[in-house]
């Protein structure tokens, strides 16, 4: 059984690798995401961070050698807000997304397995929170925080984005708990905590996996929702506030384009970065997708 185990998850790791090697919009994906996580880890070695902080540098100048992107009302460098501020929006996202697909995953796993009362409560709990209106919880929850921070904001958002991992992991477990070698596990005595980690789970990572991205790229767009608004960290650097804070000092009106257009343009980058590597998984997963395609 255990030599079963292994093999399946080398002809997985196999199969990702080969579609990896064949996949150009998982390959794009993942170089738009690393061209952001490049500017991340690199630019503190080629840009003053000191210089996003408030009155840094002078104001409302254009872009020039000195400073590349300009400078905000604020007397900051927009470059440094953009090299400080993109890792500050990817770490919300990936923590906000990690902690809500742990929890959909690991909720729908026990209803799925369990099955019975079990899963009727889970999926009730579900379903209930699937019908309000998050944005509305968002904005009743960011506007109750008295210091917001990313990582407050990254577990609001992840509070209400593990329903549909729960959704989707559930149904998945439901099909696999049928399966032979799950009732050879049961006959050979295995407990059920074994039999969901090491014969179950191996079959859902991949579905977990691409749960993970869509979920991060959700909770990047709920967090600039919420940014924009004038919810966010009001000290962090982030790419929504620098958008909310271009907004709140009219930035578009009075021409300071170099204020509110880079901000935008790394979201965008992010947003296709992850859309193109989540669409590349939802095929890996879905044989269906990945025949039509």
């Amino acid at each position: 059984m255990e030599t079963n185990r292994l093999s399946l998850l080398l002809g997985r790791l196999r199969a990702g690798a080969a579609y990896t090697a064949r996949a150009p919009k998982l390959l794009l994906g993942l170089v738009l995401l690393g061209s952001l996580l490049a500017l991340a880890v690199l630019g503190p070695s080629f840009v003053d961070v000191n210089d996003a902080k408030s009155i840094s540098v002078g104001t409302n100048k254009p872009p020039s050698a000195e400073h590349p992107l300009g400078t905000t009302s604020g007397g900051r460098d927009v470059l440094a807000v953009i090299v400080v501020g993109t890792p500050q929006t990817l770490k919300m996202g990936v923590l906000a997304g990690f902690i809500g697909v742990t929890l959909g995953t690991s909720l729908g796993l026990i209803a799925g397995y369990y099955g019975g009362r079990i899963d009727m409560i889970i999926s009730a709990a579900t379903d209930t929170v699937l019908t309000i209106p998050p944005l509305a919880i968002l904005l009743v929850v960011a506007a109750s925080v008295r210091s917001m921070s990313v990582e407050n904001m990254a577990l609001i958002i992840a509070l209400l984005s593990w329903m549909f991992p729960a959704r989707t992991i559930r149904a998945q477990v439901l099909s696999l708990r049928e399966q032979p070698y799950v009732h050879m596990a049961r006959l050979a005595g295995l407990s059920d905590l074994k039999i969901i980690f090491e014969e179950i789970m191996p079959n859902i990572l991949p579905l977990a996996a691409a749960s993970f991205v869509g979920a991060t790229s959700g909770a990047v767009l709920a967090g600039i929702g919420l940014e924009v608004l004038g919810m966010g960290p009001q000290r962090t650097p982030t790419l929504g506030m620098t958008i909310y804070w271009a907004q709140l000092y009219s930035a578009l009106i009075r021409g300071l384009w170099w204020w509110w257009l880079p901000p935008i343009i790394v979201l965008i980058v992010l947003f296709v970065g992850l859309f193109l590597v989540s669409a590349a998984m939802d095929e890996f997963v879905n044989p269906r997708l990945r025949r039509t395609g």
